[in-house]
C-alpha cells in the first residue's frame, strides 16, 4: 500500500519514492479512505494462515499501550481524517496508519499514527478488516467516538540504524542528479512541489549579487581616492607656481586654481566618508544575516532527510508485506500485531511535524530576508547616486568658479639671465634647494599621513 506523506500547507505535496530504477508515486493527503482501503483490499487476497492452529500473541516490543476514547465531529466530506492499516486476515488489531492536517482528527490532536483502533461508537471492530471498519466510522452521522489503544512510543527506540544510513545516503543524493542516483541503484524519497528549493536558488542569486557589489563598489572608491589624490598632487603644484609667480594677477589666478583642485580632493574624500556606510551594511548581510539563514537551512536539511528516510522505511516495510503475502508465508511482525511498523509510523509523523515546523522557520527567515534585500538595497542606492551626485555637483560648481584662463605670464620677468653672475647665485639656488627639499619631505610626511588616514576608508572591508 501505498500510504501518503503529505508536507502541509495550502497545496497538496507529494512524495516521490525511487527504489533502484522504479518511481512509485505517494498518495496524496485528500485521497479518500474507502478508495485507498479497497485498492489495498484487491491486492492482499492469499490466505496466508490457514494452515495454523494456533494464534502468535502480540509482540509489543516493550512498548506500552493506554486505552482512550475520543469523540470526532465530522467533516463537510464526512470523513474525520484517518487512514487504517491492519486488520483481518492478517494482522490481529487495526491501527492509523496517518492523520490528515487540518482534519478533525488532526484539529482535535488525541489520536496519532500507530495508536490500535479498538472500536467504534462502542462496537468492537477486533477480527474486521480495514474496509469494515472504514465504512462503519462513514455510516455514523455527525459525531464518532473511536475507541482506541495509545501507543506510548519513545522516538529513539524507532531511530535505527538503518535510518541513520538512509539519512546518509539522502545528504548525499541532495547533490547529485536523478540520472546518477539513478545509475548508482539508489532508492531514495524526493519531496515535490518544493517551492524552498526555488527560494534556496534566489538567497544563493542574492548572495552573489552582494559580493560583486561589495567587490565593484571598493575598486570604485579606491579608483575616487586615487582621483582625489591626484586632485591634491595639482593643487600642490599649482599652488608652488603661483607663490613664486611675481606677476600679482597671474599669483592670484595660479593660487585659486590650487584651491580649487584641493577643495576637490576634500570632497573626494567626503564622498568615500559618506558611502564607507554602505560597505558596512552590505558586509551585515553578506556575512552575518545570509549565513545565519544558511545555518537554519542547514537544520532544516537535517530534519528533512531525518523525514524522507522514515518515508523510505514505511516504504519499504511496505514492500516487504506486500512480497510475503504474494508468496503466501505469513511475517511475524504483522501476524503479532505490527508494533515495529507502527513505531515507525509514529516517527514518521513525529519526523513530518518536526519537519514542517522548521520548514516554517525557514521560510518565514528567507521572507523576512527578501524584505530587507528589497528595502535595503533601494536605500543603499539612494545613498550612493545622492553621494555621487553631491560630490559632481560641488566639484562643478568650484571649478567653475575657478576659471582664470587665459592666464597672462610676463616670462621676461621670469627668465633667467645666463651671464657673469650666475655662478654667484649658485651658492644660494643650492640652499635653496636644501630648505626646499626639507619643506618637501615635511609636506610628503604629512601627505602620506593623510593618504594612510584616507586609505582606511576603503581598506577596512
Amino acid at each position: 500500500m501505498c500510504h501518503p506523506c503529505p508536507v502541509g500547507g495550502d497545496k497538496t505535496h507529494f512524495v516521490f519514492i525511487r527504489h533502484k530504477n522504479k518511481r512509485v508515486l505517494q498518495m496524496p493527503e485528500v485521497t479518500n479512505d474507502i478508495v485507498l482501503l479497497s485498492t489495498v483490499s484487491r491486492i492482499l487476497s492469499p490466505v496466508m494462515f490457514t494452515d495454523m492452529d494456533y494464534e502468535l500473541e502480540e509482540d509489543k516490543l516493550g512498548i506500552p499501550t493506554v486505552p482512550g476514547t475520543v469523540s470526532l465531529k465530522k467533516d463537510a466530506q464526512n470523513l474525520i481524517g484517518i487512514s487504517i492499516g491492519g486488520g483481518a486476515q492478517y494482522c490481529p488489531c487495526l491501527y492509523i496508519v496517518q492523520v490528515f492536517d487540518n482534519t478533525p482528527a488532526a484539529l482535535e490532536g488525541t489520536l496519532a499514527a500507530g495508536d490500535e483502533i479498538t472500536g467504534v461508537n462502542g462496537k468492537p471492530v477486533k477480527g474486521k478488516t480495514k474496509v469494515e471498519v472504514a465504512k462503519m466510522i462513514q455510516a455514523v452521522q455527525g459525531e464518532a467516538t473511536i475507541h482506541y489503544n495509545k501507543l506510548q512510543a519513545d522516538p529513539k527506540q524507532g531511530k535505527s540504524l538503518d535510518i541513520v544510513l538512509k539519512k546518509v545516503k539522502h545528504r548525499l543524493v541532495e547533490n547529485m542528479s536523478s540520472g546518477t542516483a539513478d545509475a548508482l541503484g539508489l532508492s531514495r524519497a524526493i519531496l515535490c512541489n518544493d517551492g524552498l528549493v526555488k527560494r534556496l536558488e534566489e538567497l544563493e542569486k542574492t548572495a552573489e549579487l552582494y559580493k560583486g557589489l561589495m567587490e565593484h563598489t571598493k575598486r570604485l572608491l579606491r579608483a575616487f581616492f586615487e582621483l582625489s589624490q591626484t586632485h591634491r598632487a595639482f593643487g600642490d603644484v599649482f599652488s608652488v607656481i603661483g607663490v613664486r609667480e611675481p606677476q600679482a594677477a597671474a599669483s592670484e589666478a595660479f593660487v585659486k586654481f590650487a584651491e580649487a583642485h584641493r577643495n576637490m580632493e576634500k570632497f573626494g574624500i567626503q564622498l568615500l566618508k559618506t558611502i564607507k556606510p554602505m560597505l558596512h551594511d552590505l558586509n551585515t548581510y553578506l556575512h552575518k544575516a545570509i549565513p545565519d539563514t544558511k545555518l537554519t537551512i542547514r537544520k532544516y536539511l537535517d530534519v528533512k532527510f531525518e523525514y524522507l528516510s522514515y518515508c523510505l522505511k514505511v516504504k519499504e516495510m511496505d514492500d516487504e508485506e506486500y512480497s510475503c503475502i504474494a508468496m503466501g508465508e505469513p511475517m511475524y511482525r504483522v501476524s503479532t500485531g505490527n508494533y515495529e511498523y507502527r513505531l515507525v509510523l509514529r516517527c514518521r509523523q513525529e519526523a513530518r511535524a518536526r519537519f514542517a515546523k522548521m520548514r516554517k522557520d525557514v521560510l518565514e527567515k528567507i521572507e523576512l530576508l527578501d524584505q530587507k534585500h528589497v528595502q535595503d538595497i533601494v536605500f543603499q542606492l539612494q545613498r550612493f547616486v545622492s553621494g555621487m551626485s553631491r560630490y559632481y555637483d560641488e566639484c562643478y560648481t568650484v571649478l567653475k568658479e575657478a576659471d582664470v584662463f587665459p592666464i597672462e605670464v610676463d616670462l621676461s620677468r621670469t627668465m633667467t639671465n645666463y651671464g657673469s653672475q650666475s655662478q654667484c647665485y649658485a651658492g644660494e639656488e643650492e640652499d635653496e634647494e636644501e630648505e626646499e627639499g626639507g619643506g618637501v619631505e615635511r609636506d610628503e610626511g604629512g601627505a602620506s599621513q593623510a593618504a594612510n588616514g584616507a586609505e582606511k576608508l576603503i581598506d577596512d572591508y
